[in-house]
């Protein structure tokens, strides 16, 4: 995840270079449930209105809990499928918040009702992040229900009534480009906490139709808006939080960016980036999906590391001995193309690896959904890779 309010708040009041303390274990984002009441066309775990059987029963999480709590994670991310669609939902909160958790709660938002808003208040949430992907037309094409975007945005009003940290989480697309003006318009007509753009991951329904992801240059016209929206609300006086995933060349974008507005300060930015460090699946990110399997992250439900009913998440997570996870622990990683050459390698962390598999079938190729030009990374003689042949990569349980 890249914290852009906070990078660009370092441009505007500089301060020395620190390192960025590392965690005692990754954040966990928790699938507790794939059931979910939409079928939205980027699902990473292609969910559906279905019951999926095996799923973790509630004591099987609060002893996977127990074992988190005891290896250091410190973030517990909860969602599905749609997290609120599960009987337990709001014990297993309160147990993750007795115990000590940053926990969120990742959801669409048309389960948030003012029958359960109180419920959800009481679970005390650190952040609720709900799911928008353009205006109304738009957003509902997306998530394949009519009425889906009024519902959301009515829990968006009822968690804000609530006193609830809540943010809108917007995905990418060419479909839903033209209209990210309006989704920044959004945030300040509902007072909104946080807004997280992720760029398209190529897993599950988003590996499908990836053919809609957002070209380059409309990328960086994203980015560049992205920018300039936030460091005019920090000038005004305003601390919205906006962060960016799963592409992690925003960094080094970032840097051209304050080399035209902050000059004086890039140096001092490329080090606070190099020590933030870029993609971190597999090392401060994981997964644990519906079933118990533990994954790099959210993305690789096709790659199992290990199954929580046979053996500690602790356990799984420590051991060495697998070929991608050992890549991913690697400095630099074993990336190659036009990644292996780029001079913000140390930055961006070789980006994106399952969007490189999903392409080229090998988990070290150089990322295509990176929007750098060979210029900007400095690989001038080095052309960029015709894709290969979608590879179909299978998700267990369909």
């Amino acid at each position: 995840m890249f914290r852009m309010t906070r990078y660009i708040k370092s441009l505007m009041n500089p301060a020395p270079v620190r390192p960025v303390p590392k965690p005692a274990g990754p954040v966990v984002i928790w699938n507790l449930i794939r059931r979910c009441n939409l079928t939205c066309k980027h699902c990473y775990s292609i969910s559906a209105d279905v019951d999926f059987k095996g799923e973790l029963s509630t004591d099987e999480v609060y002893t996977v809990m127990d074992d988190l709590k005891a290896f250091g994670v410190p973030v517990l991310i909860l969602s599905g499928g749609e997290p609120l669609m599960r009987p337990d939902i709001f014990d297993i909160s309160h147990r993750a918040k007795s115990l000590g958790f940053y926990v969120g709660l990742s959801t669409n938002g048309t389960l948030i009702t003012e029958e359960n808003i109180q419920q959800i208040a009481d679970a005390g949430y650190d952040y609720v992040g709900i799911s928008i992907d353009g205006l109304e037309q738009t957003h509902d094409e997306f998530r394949q229900k009519k009425g889906a975007f009024a519902a959301s945005m009515k829990a968006v009003e009822l968690c804000k009534r609530a006193g609830i940290k809540v943010g809108l989480r917007f995905t990418l697309t060419q479909d839903n480009f033209p209209q990210l003006p309006d989704m920044l318009r959004l945030l300040d007509e509902h007072d909104i906490d946080k807004f997280y753009l992720s760029h398209l991951n190529y897993s599950g329904r988003g590996g499908r139709n990836r053919k809609r992801d957002a070209w380059y240059d409309m990328t960086r016209d994203a980015m560049n808006l992205l920018f300039d929206h936030c460091h005019d609300e920090l000038r005004r006086g305003i601390e919205r939080e906006y962060v960016t995933g799963n592409n992690d060349a925003d960094g080094p974008f970032l840097l051209q960016w304050a080399a035209e507005h902050y000059p004086d300060q890039v140096p001092l930015l490329e080090q606070r980036l190099k020590y933030w460090g870029g993609n971190s699946s597999g090392v401060n990110i994981s997964n644990i999906d519906n079933l118990g399997e533990v994954h790099p992250d959210t993305f690789w439900w096709d790659y199992n590391l290990g199954d929580v009913r046979d053996k500690p998440f602790s356990r799984i997570w420590s051991e060495a001995s697998d070929p991608l996870m050992t890549g991913f622990r690697r400095s630099p990683r074993p990336v190659k193309g036009r990644c292996a050459d780029c001079r913000y390698l140390a930055i961006c962390n070789g980006n994106t690896r399952v969007r490189a598999y999903n392409i080229s079938g090998d988990f070290w190729e150089e990322d295509p959904g990176c929007y750098l030009t060979n210029e900007e990374i400095g690989v001038l003689d080095m052309p960029r890779r015709v894709a290969a042949p979608v590879i179909e990569i299978p998700v267990h349980n369909l």
